[in-house]
């Protein structure tokens, strides 16, 4: 079996290219330039010498023409795009370029060119928008809050439209929040590891946040690949809500960091205003139950020990 992954560099790239690397994948990992990229999470996992890589342009069909001529995939994973929710606001075109342009690109160039290839679309929990208390399943009306969030649900809906007009074997995966030692510094999961270390090693003295009250379902991105896998490879392709099921506060997030440091966090953590977004979402909750009866998918990794293991590393 052939993969393209794109986005290979990112987080969920390089964990779902050695979960593929274990399975007896050929895997061809695309980046916009792949001779400039970060390889750096790939070497960590130690897959850099076992996968091939080569330079794709989403946004530009010509790009996505060639790439899909040359290697025929088996399966396709759009992990790609800008993945800021806070970047978008500043940089709306991008957002929609990247996600939305892209995966529109990556689909019609599928169906003319290799319409048995299946296609995984990553999508977000940010197209629910703020869920309150009632976790999101795969019937809940979109509501998004961002341009991430806005685009995230145009790619959904075109991937949609693109399986039901020509048959082609696309999904999206509606993935929620999702952390591991790979996480880019961007994400406020790993800011608040990072700094509680350096305020434990006394190199900094404060962490400044946002709103710590919102919630989030938390999981490891490894459970979360395992869950794109299952999704092409299910005998009915089908779009799935991926999560744990089980949503906690930013500010129990990190109480239980402060606390592997044994540190009290009210004592450190200050409100930045600067840091709030223009629109955010408060609550923010899944429901996994078909992914479970369907794929017999569940997250492994509880909340808590995805906090220890994020600290220990």
């Amino acid at each position: 079996m052939k993969a393209l992954i794109c986005g290979c560099t990112g987080q969920d790239g390089a964990y779902l290219s050695k979960f593929l690397l274990d399975k007896g994948y050929d895997v061809i990992g695309l980046s916009r330039d792949h001779t400039n990229s970060d390889t750096f999470r790939l070497k960590s996992l130690n897959i850099i010498s076992k996968i091939s890589l080569d330079s794709m342009s989403l946004v530009d069909i010509g790009s996505v023409n060639n790439i899909l001529k040359k290697y025929a995939p088996d399966e396709i994973y759009n992990l790609s795009g800008q993945t800021s929710v806070a970047l978008s606001f500043q940089q709306p075109t991008e957002a929609f370029n990247s996600i939305t342009i892209a995966t529109l690109n990556l689909l019609d160039a599928c169906n003319n060119l290799c319409p048995n290839t299946k296609l995984y679309n990553a999508g977000s929990s940010e197209c629910f928008g703020d869920t309150g208390f009632n976790p999101a399943n795969e019937s809940t009306r979109f509501n998004p809050k961002s341009p991430y969030a806005i685009a995230k649900s145009s790619s959904f809906w075109v991937t949609s439209n693109y399986r039901e007009s020509y048959g082609l074997r696309a999904c999206t995966g509606i993935l929620f929040n999702h952390e591991s030692p790979l996480r880019g510094t961007r994400f406020v999961t790993s800011k608040i590891v990072t700094t509680a270390k350096a305020i434990h090693s006394q190199k900094l003295s404060k962490l400044y946040l946002g709103n710590i009250d919102i919630t989030r379902d938390w999981g490891f991105a490894p459970d979360y690949v395992e869950a794109m896998w299952l999704m092409l490879n299910s005998s009915s392709v089908q779009d799935y809500v991926i999560c744990t099921g089980s949503s906690h506060s930013l500010k129990h997030f990190v109480a239980e960091v402060f606390s592997y440091y044994s540190l009290d966090w009210t004592q450190f953590v200050e409100t930045d205003p600067s840091l709030l977004r223009p629109t955010d979402i408060l609550n923010s909750c899944g429901d996994p139950s078909l992914a479970l009866n369907v794929l017999k998918w569940k997250a492994k990794v509880s909340f808590s020990e995805l906090v220890t293991l994020l600290c220990d590393y």
